[in-house]
């Protein structure tokens, strides 16, 4: 018997254990020291059973490699029956099982961004798994890499300032960075700019990330794609495109990107990515120019069953000016789009009825970590500038020009500093009546406030929270009623 990991899996150890995720199947396990060994046997070539026991033996002084035998067996039994590996007796076997994504066999799902009280997310994931079991020892999973700040849109709410899109990343930087991604155990990879396809040596940087064993996203406006880029991003493992699209109607969407042309390019991009089994996600945030429309992006998505993200989030740019939050939706608009969602969405009416809000909500401790920043992720941007991430761009901290990757992710005084706080350090949102529709973030506040100060609330949200908390206990409270 030979197995082999599927195209769309990885394998990473961190410390003593062991991780193990499937990026078209969405699942993912974390292992003991004595799991980390099975998995770490395996490869993306093809073994044979014999040579993996060999493997694992070496791990094991001692144990008889009859009983090695028939555990591999069963674990690797267990990987494959949960769409981690593949195994046959033959080569050809192997190729037929490896399937890979497809729209055929995938069905989308709609994400209402932060419409969902964010304390009924009880599930733990693997990261906070992780998270816990090291206690500290902070692993860098995921690192976004702006390539170049030059976009060929100019969205009216986008929180990099235009002037700003003028640089490309150097392509020696880019390889640098990701021999230590490898060497760091960073498992995702995001791509980013401006407009990344910009760069003249995207397709070569695609490459490179196979090389290191990357799992990609592509955050793209798609206007560029073309038939080399495809035939790339085929051979990658790439774990997703994520595309903006802001309306089904011509005018409103290219109002907001500000390029005449990037409807039809963006949209024909998709259906060509969804022909090539591609995965995609879109992404339609709804502000003032799209509040009505932004529903017809959703229904062409489901249609297309291609997985959608919409959010009425937006915040200021990162110098600090506000001119793009004249996009953003007022409170009345707020109030009637929360009102039309809970009207509409009957997978979110179906999780508020099925939990207690208020029993929840006490639960909530102030020893949480607020994000996922300096924790288990950065963003490096063109000119090799480090910050916690995209948006938070006047907090330096470090440059990869100069430090090390791990250098500046163990010993940046700024890192340390935002990785140790914790929820108790904003006691205004811990005693907050509302906390529970609310998910906080510091480039939110940092970006808003005159001086940058990430720990200063930004009021907008807490005025927005406190809508969705009183829409929310409203219709709840009628729906009971009437059973």
């Amino acid at each position: 018997m030979m197995y082999r990991q599927k195209f769309d899996t990885f394998i990473r150890q961190y410390g003593d254990v062991g991780y193990i995720v499937n990026k078209s199947g969405f699942g993912d396990r974390v292992f003991d020291a004595s799991g980390a060994v099975f998995i770490k046997a395996l490869s993306r070539t093809t073994r044979q059973l014999d040579e993996i026991v060999d493997t694992i033996a070496s791990s094991f002084i001692g144990a008889p490699k009859n009983m090695l035998r028939q555990d591999a067996i069963d674990f690797y039994k267990m990987l494959e029956e949960d769409g981690f590996i593949v195994s046959g007796e033959t080569e050809e076997d192997i190729e037929r099982k490896d399937s890979r994504f497809s729209y055929t066999a995938f069905k989308q799902k709609a994400i209402k961004k932060d419409f969902l009280p964010v304390i009924l997310r009880t599930e733990r994931t693997s990261q906070e798994f992780l998270d816990e079991h090291f206690k500290g020892a902070h692993h860098l999973t995921s690192l976004q890499i702006e390539l170049t700040s030059r976009c060929n849109e100019r969205c009216i709410h986008c929180y990099i300032p235009h002037e700003n899109k003028i640089c490309d990343i150097e392509s020696s930087l880019f390889y640098d960075t990701l021999d230590q991604c490898r060497e760091m155990g960073v498992l995702d990879l995001k791509l980013s700019g401006g407009e990344p396809m910009l760069h003249k040596n995207f397709i070569d940087f695609l490459g490179k990330a196979k090389e290191c064993d990357l799992s990609v996203t592509v955050l793209s406006n798609l206007t560029l794609l073309n038939s080399d880029i495809i035939a790339e991003m085929k051979a990658n493992r790439l774990a997703s495109i994520q595309v903006s699209l802001y309306s089904m109607k011509k005018e409103i969407h290219e109002y907001i990107t500000q390029l005449p042309g990037s409807f039809e390019k963006t949209k024909n991009a998709i259906l060509e990515l969804i022909k090539n089994d591609i995965m995609l996600q879109i992404s339609c945030p709804v502000m003032k120019q799209n509040k009505e429309s932004y529903v017809d992006v959703l229904a062409w998505a489901e249609k297309h069953n291609v997985p959608i993200e919409t959010d009425y989030i937006m915040m200021a740019r990162s110098d600090k000016t506000t001119d793009n939050l004249e996009n953003r939706l007022s409170l009345d608009e707020t109030d009637a789009l929360l009102r039309d969602i809970i009207s509409h969405d009957t997978n979110y009416q179906m999780n508020l009825l099925k939990n207690d809000i208020m029993d929840l909500e006490k639960k909530d401790t102030g020893n949480d970590m607020l994000c996922s920043v300096c924790i288990t992720s950065l963003c490096m941007v063109a000119n090799g500038n480090v910050y916690p991430c995209a948006g938070w761009q006047d907090y330096v901290c470090g440059n990869l020009r100069e430090t090390p990757l791990r250098e500046i992710w163990e010993n940046s005084p700024k890192v340390k500093y935002l990785r140790g706080l914790r929820k108790k350090d904003f006691p205004q949102c811990l005693k907050c009546k509302d906390k529970a529709f609310c998910a906080m973030c510091m480039v939110r506040n940092a970006n808003e406030n005159p001086e940058g100060d990430p720990l200063k609330i930004n009021e907008h949200f807490c005025k927005v929270a406190a809508l969705n908390r009183n829409i929310v206990l409203n219709w709840k409270e009628k729906i009971l009623a009437k059973k």
